[in-house]
């Protein structure tokens, strides 16, 4: 059976760029160019390029054309996933600790060890959590500006989890989610693993005090209401991944309108609100009728501490509760008892106070660093957003970064667009504080180079 002309042309194209005989960075004919030289249509030319792109071996640009991309990047690299690879400066995933952690770890479990309930932690526990320690995330939750009863509260394991089982319980495959044009990954593969639709809403820039700010645009957000049947909104008003935004009180009202105009269901990812020094009241405080809070302390605490929070509306509490049991079951207990107990003593907010502290220093040498350079960032973030150069190409410098033993990500992982930002996002929190500096310069240098 005679193979497509297309399928010649994609196999020919492809084998070229596997091959090396078409260089990462080539850029490829135009759309038209590459039609009269094959001697086929313009929609089989655009066929080509899409099936070649569908395979990761190539991308495309508005106004700037269609690449061949660095395929020698090892398989996931850029998602938001921590560098396994050993001697290297890991700026693309973000773990943060503190002296003396493991010290605080070791004598917690020395106290757990007495404790009289100990035996209770070797069974089962309540799906949404026991009573009493969802009593305590309550408490906590009001030291963010939410207020919500222990039965409105379901612990998770970390806010993933939480997020993986709102979506499970309260959306279905096909519907749409209005989601900023970058958001965090995380829900960008919870949106493809439950087939749901993400409906990109662009970000907008503005200046306030004469610094640059952004926000998502909620006059195309209301325009996608009117067009389609949105079902929910995902959002992170309180210190946005990978942005850096935190929405004033008016953006807050705005989207809460839109959401009861159009009754969308409102999920609130919080996961790093705590680095934001006294922000506004949570969405979840303005519209608690519609809106699911997600948080945790895998951030203020460390990443493989897995407790997550959820507070929701008491109508929705039995179904994510139900998806909890179908996923994990409940989250284990010598955790959850160890991380209520931070709470309780006071250790959270003491982290998380350190860990805004840590983050500023950060911050402020990055900035020293890549000073002209087209930065995003907030003060207290541990990531920072760099846009590159238009002559420049991301996975390109993200290959001869790693070459030189350090890891970025590329725009990919966090957009919803078809076609990704020109940027990079650094995180800032992984290395020693000493080793940051040297790091960041050696990307200032890569990047430096093609704006000369």
């Amino acid at each position: 059976m005679p193979v497509a002309r297309y399928k010649q042309i994609v196999d020919r194209v492809a084998a070229d760029i596997r091959e090396g005989r078409l260089s990462p960075g080539t850029r490829l004919p135009a759309h038209r160019t590459l039609a009269r030289e094959e001697g086929v249509a313009l929609v089989t030319a655009s066929r080509v390029y899409a099936e070649l792109e569908r395979m990761g071996l190539v991308s495309g640009e508005t106004g700037r054309g269609t690449f061949v991309r660095e395929t020698a990047l090892p398989a996931g690299h850029g998602i938001d996933q921590p560098s396994k690879q050993d001697g290297v400066l890991d700026l693309n995933f973000n773990s943060p600790s503190l002296p003396g952690q493991t010290r605080m770890l070791r004598d917690a479990l020395r106290e757990l060890s007495a404790a009289g309930d100990l035996e209770t932690l070797l069974h089962y526990q309540p799906h949404a959590g026991r009573r009493h320690e969802r009593g305590i995330v309550a408490r906590h939750l009001q030291s963010r500006g939410l207020t919500v009863s222990a039965g409105q509260v379901l612990i998770v394991s970390g806010a993933q989890h939480g997020l993986a089982t709102t979506v499970m319980a309260l959306l279905r495959p096909g519907d749409v989610v209005a989601a900023d044009a970058l958001i965090y990954p995380g829900f960008n593969v919870l949106a493809d693993v439950h087939r749901l639709e993400l409906a990109s809403v662009p970000v907008v820039a503005g200046y306030k005090q004469g610094e640059r700010t952004m926000a998502p645009d909620l006059d195309t957000l209301e325009m996608l209401c009117r067009q389609r049947n949105i079902r929910a909104v995902y959002t992170m008003p309180t210190l946005h991944n990978p942005l850096g935004w935190v929405l004033d009180y008016a953006q807050r009202k705005r989207l809460v309108d839109i959401a009861r105009r159009y009754d969308l269901l409102i999920i609130e990812d919080a996961a790093y609100a705590f680095h934001a020094d006294e922000p506004p009241v949570p969405v979840a405080a303005m519209a608690p009728e519609r809106t699911i809070y997600v948080s945790g302390i895998s951030k203020s605490i460390a990443t493989g501490l897995r407790v997550g929070f959820i507070a929701a509306p008491a109508q929705y509490v039995a179904l994510i509760e139900r998806a909890v049991r179908a996923t994990t079951w409940n989250t284990p207990g010598l955790m959850t008892k160890l991380a209520c107990r931070w709470i309780e003593d006071g250790t959270v907010a003491r982290l998380e106070a350190e860990k805004r502290a840590d983050a500023a220093t950060r911050q402020k040498i990055a900035r020293q660093i890549l000073k002209g350079f087209d930065c995003i960032s907030h003060p207290a973030a541990y990531f920072i957003w760099l846009l590159l150069p238009e002559e420049a190409r991301a996975d390109q410098i993200v290959m001869e970064l790693l070459q030189a033993n350090i890891s970025v990500s590329t725009a990919e992982p966090f957009a919803t667009t078809e076609q990704a930002p020109h940027a990079l996002r650094l995180a800032l929190g992984s290395v020693e504080l000493e080793a940051l500096s040297p790091a960041l310069q050696k990307v200032c240098d890569v990047v430096g180079r093609y704006l000369y």
